[in-house]
């Protein structure tokens, strides 16, 4: 994908995709083979360790939907682009920031994200 905004939203699609997949072919479209995910409460790695992890968090937070909340900023192989989860029809529960890097094909190499607002329970 050459296009950042692009690439970023098929990123975000992915964790929507409730198909595991569906999921995991759109993974492999997005990401690098060897790419990682790491924010404060997750990590994993490769697209059958990232598209578990997604599937756990739709498990948590059933039919709540991600969505890109800012303009996707890159430069230099790096993008960072806002986000926030929620209801699909309400106020968004979790924000946060992620903060990618893009291996030479286009795709994600790795993202890191930051958590802004999440629930205390």
């Amino acid at each position: 994908m050459s296009d950042i905004t692009a690439t970023a939203d098929a990123y975000v699609a992915t964790w929507n995709e409730p198909d595991p997949a569906a999921r995991l072919a759109a993974i492999g479209r997005v990401w690098a083979d060897k790419g990682c995910y790491r924010d404060p409460l997750m990590a994993s790695d490769g697209h059958a360790g990232i598209s578990a992890m997604i599937g756990g968090v739709q498990g948590k937070f059933a039919g709540f939907v991600l969505k890109r909340t800012s303009r996707v900023d890159s430069h230099n192989g790096a993008v960072r682009f806002t986000w926030s989860l929620g209801p699909a029809a309400g106020p968004a529960i979790v924000e946060g920031v992620d903060f990618g890097t893009l291996a030479a094909d286009g795709r994600f190499a790795s993202i890191v994200g930051f958590i802004d607002k999440m629930p205390t329970a």
